[in-house]
Order: C-alpha cells, then sequence, then structure tokens
C-alpha cells in the first residue's frame, strides 16, 4: 500500500500563489505577513492538511517549543509526581515535555544536556549530579532551571527541608528518642546532604544524638546493607535519605524479625506512592512533588536566571513510628 505524501511548504506556496518564504512567515513570524494574506495562507494549508515542521520553525524563530526535563531514576515513584506537575505546565503554556533518565550519572546527565541543547528551548535538571561549574557551563548555553539542588546563580525549586528536618526531629524526640541514626544516599546528592545538616542542626537544639551510616543506594535493594547496619549500630530510630530506601529498610527488617515500631521506629523522605500502605504505613516527610514540577517549568518559560523557591513540607506520621521500648 502506498502512502499518501504529506503536503509540503512549497506545495502550499504553489497552491497559494506565494513565495515559500511568505508561507514560513505566515507560522513562524506572523506579524510581518498582510493580515488577508496570512489568512489565505493558513487557509490553503489546512486545505492541503500541511503541518509545520518544528525544526524548521525553530529554525526561523530560534524557539523548539520543546522543554527537557531530566530526572536521576525514571522507576523512582518520587519523580512520578515532578513528571506530572512539569507535564500539566508544559501543556497549558503549549509547549511539549520530554523526559530523560540520567541513570544517577553525572556523565550521561552531561551528555544529555549536550546532545538535547539543538532540540529543545530549556531544561529541568532534577537532583542533578554534576558540580557547581559544570552547571553554570551549561546554563551559559542553555536556559536551565534546578529541582532539588541549588547552584548559587541559577533558578530552582527545592523544598523546605530546615523546617522539615525539624518536624521529624520533633517527632522524635516527643516519642522519647534520644538517639537517631541517618542513613544516608548517594555522595554526590545535594538533598540529601541538605537532610542531613537539618537534622543535625535540629537534633542539636533538642538534645538527641545523631549519628550517618552509608552512602546506601536510595532504592529498595539499598535497604538490607542499610537495615542490618543500623541493627548492628543497635539504633532504635532511623532516618532514611528516601522513602525507597526506608521500604527496603521495612522489609529487610520483617525478614530478620524485628518488631516496628516495638524495637526500631523507620522514618522516611518523600511521601512516594506507596508510602501508605507498605507494612507498616511509612512516617515520611512529605514534599509538593506535582507543585514543584510545575513551578520549575514556570520559572522555565518565565527565563528567571537566579533565585531559589522553597516549597513546604509536612510530616506524614503512620505506624512505622513509635516509642522505644522500654
Amino acid at each position: 500500500m502506498t502512502r499518501e505524501r504529506r503536503a509540503t511548504i512549497t506545495d502550499v506556496a504553489r497552491a497559494a500563489g506565494v513565495a515559500t518564504s511568505t508561507v514560513s512567515r505566515a507560522f513562524t513570524r506572523p506579524q510581518r505577513v498582510n493580515a488577508a494574506t496570512r489568512e489565505h495562507v493558513l487557509r490553503v494549508a489546512d486545505e492541503l492538511g500541511y503541518v509545520p515542521n518544528p525544526a524548521a520553525r525553530a529554525m526561523g524563530t530560534g524557539r523548539t517549543q520543546t522543554l527537557a526535563l531530566l530526572v536521576p531514576d525514571l522507576t523512582n515513584p518520587f519523580f512520578s509526581g515532578i513528571i506530572t506537575g512539569a507535564e500539566q505546565a508544559a501543556a497549558r503554556a503549549g509547549r511539549t515535555l520530554v523526559v530523560a533518565d540520567t541513570q544517577e550519572s553525572p556523565e550521561r546527565e552531561q551528555h544529555l544536556l549536550t546532545s538535547l541543547d539543538p532540540a529543545v528551548d530549556g531544561f529541568v535538571v532534577a537532583a542533578s549530579r554534576l558540580p557547581d561549574d559544570a552547571l553554570r557551563e551549561a546554563a551559559a548555553r542553555s536556559r536551565i532551571v534546578l529541582l532539588n539542588r541549588a547552584t548559587p546563580g541559577l533558578p530552582a525549586v527545592v523544598a523546605d527541608y530546615e523546617s522539615g528536618t525539624r518536624q521529624v526531629v520533633e517527632h522524635l524526640a516527643s516519642l522519647g528518642h534520644r538517639e537517631l541514626v541517618f542513613l544516608g544516599g548517594p555522595v554526590g546528592s545535594w538533598s540529601g546532604a541538605r537532610r542531613w545538616a537539618g537534622l543535625q542542626r535540629a537534633c542539636a537544639d533538642l538534645g538527641v544524638q545523631a549519628v550517618r551510616w552509608g552512602p546506601y543506594s536510595p532504592t529498595l535493594a539499598g535497604g538490607p546493607g542499610a537495615a542490618d547496619a543500623a541493627l548492628a549500630a543497635g539504633a532504635r530510630a532511623v532516618v532514611c535519605h528516601n522513602d525507597m530506601l526506608a521500604i527496603g529498610v521495612l522489609r529487610r527488617l520483617a525478614e530478620r524479625g524485628v518488631a516496628v515500631p516495638a524495637d526500631i521506629s523507620v522514618v522516611g523522605f518523600d511521601d512516594i506512592f506507596g508510602a501508605d500502605f507498605c507494612h507498616p504505613p511509612l512516617t515520611t516527610l512529605a514534599e509538593r512533588t506535582r507543585d514543584a514540577g510545575s513551578a520549575a517549568v514556570g520559572l522555565l518559560i518565565s527565563a528567571e536566571t537566579d533565585g531559589v523557591t522553597a516549597l513546604p513540607t509536612e510530616l506524614r506520621v503512620r505506624a512505622s513510628s513509635g516509642p522505644p521500648r522500654s
């Protein structure tokens, strides 16, 4: 079966009796075309079923109307909220959003920033693993908004970890805990470093001792090693880098017959889908991921060049945290 040939810009120009440059301007720079001529060109194009090539339009306008969102792990449910919020904001603005997985790799992240640059109008980069200098160098070529990461000189959307980590420590202290172990994530995680720093400050203020173990993979697979280390240290309360690691810890504790929260309390970060119906339901610090994705795209479209937007967090208290066994 022979496929019907798609109409080209040349076909439209011939049928409309105008130059191809006039057709191009009618779509990309309408203010430079007589209103009657533009209306005629658009009518002919519609009759022929002509659809402008986005790449060709970009040559005339310098804009592809496409944005890129880079995330470090597409399998982590935390990023589904960010993707949803970003996609909705892009659609409202008439933009197309493409999503790419950096696989927790700074090298892949750098490659994507370079290879996608000609095809998009800018990037939202979530939880970047690149150093500040590399991000600023990339921002000199393309618009970049950071999410869950802040670098001086670049616009960013972050969670309010200062108040959030205080909520975590206040909760555990109110239950009678005077010590906690932070099971840390990747060494290059900006958010992980801020969570640990916030926990330390809150612990110092409230008379709670805090120690950090790790790094551990921020995945279910990281749970067994983290749980075993916490048990070997005699921990009675652990705060995990994220919910994926926390759920992996809960699974390992169940395998070893350790009662949660009677023997050990477990707290996570993110409030991902599933955190409320794992066993036991996980106490965790909830972030406004959809709002974060939407806000980041808004900053990208508005061409903001600096400033940090901090979104509130909220502790969701569930059954995985309780008083220490006396």
